[in-house]
């Protein structure tokens, strides 16, 4: 009998969520997101709950690398349905995460991109580790910044979300720190969850809060770049710049320009939105259609199949992606809105 892909129980004074896919590096299924869910909401009104604790099985380098992409990718070439109810779950699930009364802690000790950051980055603390890994790489394969990417990106310091959402950019450690992603940095993160689990969140007192990031030197010219009204401005202004704005344009001539365009829009109305369940709806709109596009799916082709990361975008070019395309994913849904535990 297989071992459940989520292990959740009570420990301490915590409820402690471990993630417990290792060959996927604990990347997120729809059983995984139900199976949190449950929990969460079963330990949500209890009085004896004092915090939630997440973390993954040991003997795996990821906290969670991401979401199930082949799912996504048969389903788009079919009817997309069963990309919907993932995208429905995953977002419940952010939200939940978002709103939940309890502080939650999520340690994210290893990978943790995509749909592992949705369910860290809008907890109450988040402990990044010497081996934590972050990114929001879905440009790559014509995806697009999910998972509450929308609300979180727009909100770091500068243009930071934006540099992050466009070009994929990895941050280790405690650059993780530096840009809000994590509230806390552990330079040793063994035995941490016990820790938190007996001694609750003041196990976090003796933890890094502040880091200064190894970008720091770039940071005007990311602002200055990634801040233009547009996905152009952004290249042109980066051709314009130093040689590692230069490096920059280069990594964005290698991304969907549908996908660019799309989390480009996307970050700018995340910004301005008062209300976490206005981006996630906004979002569902994006994926469930995203995920049925030739874009979308010759992407993960490219990059996850045959492997050879050299994808025929469609459309081709960043002039090509035409000001209705992008509004097309933004439409409403009517009665096919998200719906909310």
């Amino acid at each position: 009998m297989s071992e459940p892909s989520v292990i959740a129980r009570k420990q301490g004074k915590a409820r402690r969520i471990t993630l417990n896919r290792p060959k996927a590096l604990h990347a997120l299924n729809l059983d995984m997101c139900e199976l949190m869910t449950d929990a969460l909401l079963k330990w949500r009104d209890d009085a004896d709950v004092e915090l939630i604790v997440v973390d993954h099985a040991e003997g795996s380098r990821g906290f969670c690398a991401g979401g199930d992409i082949r799912m996504l990718q048969d389903s788009g070439k079919a009817d997309g349905q069963e990309a919907r109810d993932f995208f429905a779950s995953e977002y419940r699930l952010n939200t939940l995460i978002q709103e939940y009364p309890k502080p939650y802690v999520a340690i994210q000790d290893g990978v943790t991109m995509g749909g592992g950051v949705g369910i860290s980055v809008h907890g109450t603390y988040r402990v990044a580790t010497p081996n934590t890994l972050f990114a929001m790489p879905e440009s790559g394969i014509g995806l697009f910044p999910d998972v509450g990417g929308g609300w979180f990106l727009p909100r770091l310091p500068g243009a930071t979300g934006m540099w992050l959402a466009l070009t994929g950019a990895r941050l280790k450690g405690e650059d993780v720190l530096a840009v809000g992603v994590a509230t806390h940095f552990a330079d040793e993160p063994a035995g941490l969850a016990d820790k938190l689990c007996e001694q609750g969140v003041s196990a976090l007192d003796s933890l890094k809060t502040k880091a200064e990031p190894s970008f720091a030197e770039h940071q005007g010219e990311i602002d200055a770049c990634f801040g233009k009204d547009s996905v152009e401005g952004i290249v042109s202004a980066l051709k314009a710049g130093s040689g590692w704005a230069q490096s920059q344009a280069e990594t964005l001539a290698s991304k969907s320009p549908l996908t660019m365009k799309i989390a480009h829009r996307q970050l700018t109305e995340g910004g301005k939105m008062s209300d976490f369940r206005d981006n996630m709806r906004m979002e569902y709109r994006i994926g469930g259609r995203l995920v049925c596009t030739e874009n979308f799916i010759e992407g993960v082709r490219a990059v996850l199949v045959d492997k050879d990361h050299n994808p025929n975008w469609e459309p081709p070019t960043l002039e090509a992606v035409s000001d209705d395309l992008v509004d097309s994913f933004f439409a409403p849904l009517g009665e096919n809105e998200l719906q909310f535990i």
